[in-house]
């Protein structure tokens, strides 16, 4: 029997965090930690190794971007334990927070707040998702779901915005994104033929199920190929997958858009 999903909330408003709980508890998904500010998420996220987080922007303390960066930098880190010194640990040395996290969870983040920076600063940050606090009682677990099978999305209307600033040509003001441009500006050469290919499709929203029937591949040679690109460019999911696609000219808004529009009259 597969194991329950295993869910941490970060939000300083109990009365979300009471809602978001009843959602996931009446789908048969478990919240195994909660946390009321970023400091308090990041602890949580080490102790009770959820699978996913949903985490909030605006919270006391330490925001959730700051929280998300943190908790995903650790999971990054090598699994190693640090070599005592011959002498017995010296005075002050931290053992416990040198101790990268033993599980990598992923990142939902959720806000009331359906601006740009946001959206920017949490793909920088390493978050696989972003949904507006307005999303349905059906959306909230399929998003949960969806994050931890290892794809990512994000909420439609941002999806649309994203693919009209990147395809548009249009370039933010000032210093505070260009290292996160810089970050997902990706040359498409090291793809192969069949990888750019597999990339369009992805960018036009399609599942791996969907790309499996398309290509008369097997989904596991689907996963395969979406794992390579991924590797390839640096990327760290699909979401930045989409967005280079579109920054690169691979394809264009219209072509998001048709397939949008195809999608909602299906």
């Amino acid at each position: 029997m597969t194991e329950p999903l295993r869910v941490l909330l970060a939000d300083d408003q109990t009365l979300v965090r009471t809602g978001f709980r009843m959602i996931l508890g009446a789908d048969g998904i478990d919240v195994v930690a909660e946390a009321t500010n970023g400091v308090e998420a990041v602890e949580a996220a080490r102790r009770a190794r959820p699978d996913v987080v949903l985490m909030d922007v605006r919270m006391p303390e330490m925001d959730g971007l700051e929280a998300t960066r943190r908790i995903l930098t650790a999971s990054e880190a090598p699994l190693s334990v640090p070599e005592p010194p011959r002498s017995g640990p010296a005075e002050g040395t931290p053992f416990a927070e040198e101790t990268p996290f033993p599980h990598a969870p992923r990142v939902i983040i959720l806000t009331t707040f359906d601006l740009d920076r946001y959206v920017y600063a949490a793909l920088s940050a390493g978050a696989s998702g972003f949904l507006l606090k307005d999303v349905t009682p059906e959306q909230l677990p399929a998003a949960v779901r969806t994050v931890r099978t290892g794809d990512a999305l994000l909420a439609p209307a941002i999806t649309r915005r994203l693919v009209r600033r990147f395809a548009g040509g249009e370039h933010r003001h000032g210093t505070q994104h260009a290292d996160d441009d810089a970050a997902l500006h990706r040359d498409l050469a090291p793809l192969t033929p069949r990888e750019l290919e597999v990339l369009g499709l992805l960018a036009r929203g399609l599942s791996n199920a969907e790309l499996a029937a398309r290509l008369h591949l097997a989904e596991a040679t689907v996963k395969t190929h979406v794992a390579r690109i991924l590797a390839k460019l640096g990327l760290r999911d699909r979401v930045q997958a989409v967005i280079v696609a579109y920054e690169t000219g691979l394809i264009s808004a219209g072509e998001h858009e048709d397939a949008r529009h195809r999608a909602e009259q299906a």
